[in-house]
């Protein structure tokens, strides 16, 4: 599910962030370059605060990419489906069940009991939670995020931060 995180992982995130990252448990997903582009985050902040989001998209070029998706009327496109495609719905739920499970193996809180995250299981209300879904999780699990990350295309193919070469972030070729 995610790696650990480095002291390294942890300055990157606060600097994709422009903020300290909270209740970071670990690394989901890393850009081609090597740098996190999702993080995994505990159900409860350490404040307290109850959590759901527990693919949590960091990497300020998909960041973008989904909020130009979002800008461009797709999350309302995505839900009009959902209520009319019922293998769609179907597939849907099933992604709304494996972030449940997922959520589930870092630990559990009432105040967010079966809920989870994005509008799953019947809308959408955000992109950046379903790529972010598809990325840690993986193609085939989050149909949605899985159209979505498509949509967005090569989204490291720009550097990424305090890098200068496009070069740098194609993914291995071998």
């Amino acid at each position: 599910m995610y790696e650990p995180m480095t002291a390294e992982d942890e300055a990157t995130v606060c600097s994709q962030l422009q903020r300290p990252a909270r209740g970071v448990v670990g690394v989901a997903y890393r850009c081609p370059c090597g740098k996190p582009a999702v993080v995994v985050t505990a159900p409860r902040l350490p404040d307290g605060t109850p959590f759901p989001t527990t693919y949590y998209l960091t990497c300020p070029r998909a960041t973008s990419a989904c909020s130009t998706l979002e800008a461009q009327g797709v999350m309302s496109q995505m839900t009009e489906r959902l209520e009319t495609d019922a293998d769609l719905a179907a597939a849907y739920q099933r992604a709304h069940q494996a972030y449940l499970a997922d959520r589930a193996q870092l630990g559990e809180v009432p105040q967010i009991a079966g809920v989870s995250a994005g509008g799953m299981p019947t809308r959408v209300k955000c992109v950046h939670v379903l790529v972010g879904h598809a990325l840690a999780a993986g193609p085939g699990v989050n149909p949605l995020g899985d159209e979505a990350l498509a949509s967005i295309g090569e989204f490291w193919a720009r550097p990424c931060l305090g890098d200068s070469s496009p070069e740098q972030h194609k993914p291995d070729q071998t």
